[in-house]
């Protein structure tokens, strides 16, 4: 069922290109979609409706995980990517199902609930990452038969939260990747914007049916503008990455996750 329609707050146009380049930034160098950022500022700045926000939190993600994965093959090549392409097969064969299923569920919520539920899984993610931020590359959780299932289960939760939020789902792939695979931090940054980018096509594709997907072609010059000051953030986040270390960083995304919330 479709929301309510709410008036939102139209933003500048410095203020939409800055937002978009400052999160791009921070979700460039941790290896986010940056909704995590954004989401707050739809809702609670703009006054846009749950389910409108989420959309175009998406379209905005999708924009931060395209630009960043390039950007950042200064630091993490796309050999280093595809050597590890059984990983990326594993969580991604879970996350389009829990993507097309999460998305299914949020345009069903009634306004109220989506907005508890986002509120939940914002303290959900701030905690996953206060205690996985610390993380470093080691010998994998599980191996075999246990790690591919362990990694499906994991990729279809982590699609529908991609999904109900309207997030790239990066917060949930980076501890996995390093805790359950044993990856690098920074290439697990990398590895989560391969996994991001189907799960949120997939996303996206089932929101596409709602009436409330109308909201994108109402705000088309807020939309370019943060799209175009999303790409500046994530270029200039390829140039800092290995300056700039995560262990600040992830940190700081939690404590604005539990503000957020």
């Amino acid at each position: 069922m479709a929301e309510p329609a709410v008036q939102p707050t139209p933003p500048s146009a410095p203020a939409s290109f800055g937002g978009g380049a400052l999160i791009g930034t921070l979700g460039g160098l941790i290896g986010l979609g940056g909704a995590e950022f954004r989401l707050p500022l739809l809702i609670g700045v703009f006054r846009f409706a749950a389910l409108e926000a989420v959309i175009m939190n998406k379209v905005m993600s999708l924009v931060v995980v395209a630009s960043a994965l390039p950007f950042r093959g200064a630091t993490v090549p796309f050999g280093m990517i595809a050597d590890h392409w059984a990983v990326v097969v594993n969580l991604v064969a879970g996350s389009l199902l829990g993507a097309w299923f999460g998305a299914g569920w949020a345009v069903r919520l009634r306004l109220d609930t989506l907005y508890k539920v986002i509120s939940i899984l914002l303290v959900v993610i701030a905690a996953v990452l206060v205690l996985g931020h610390d993380a470093t590359a080691g010998q994998p959780l599980l191996q075999g038969m246990a790690q591919l299932i362990a990694g499906i289960v994991a990729g279809f939760i982590i699609g529908v939260v991609a999904s109900l939020l309207g997030v790239a789902g990066g917060e949930l792939l980076i501890p996995t990747l390093v805790l359950l695979f044993g990856a690098d931090i920074k290439l697990a940054g990398s590895l989560s914007l391969a996994v991001s980018l189907p799960t949120m096509l997939v996303g996206f594709t089932r929101y596409s049916r709602d009436q409330s997907f109308s909201v994108l072609g109402r705000n088309k010059g807020y939309l370019l503008t943060m799209a175009a000051g999303s790409i500046v953030g994530t270029f200039i986040s390829g140039l800092l990455l290995g300056i700039v270390p995560n262990a600040l960083l992830l940190p700081l995304l939690a404590g604005i996750l539990l503000v957020s919330a």
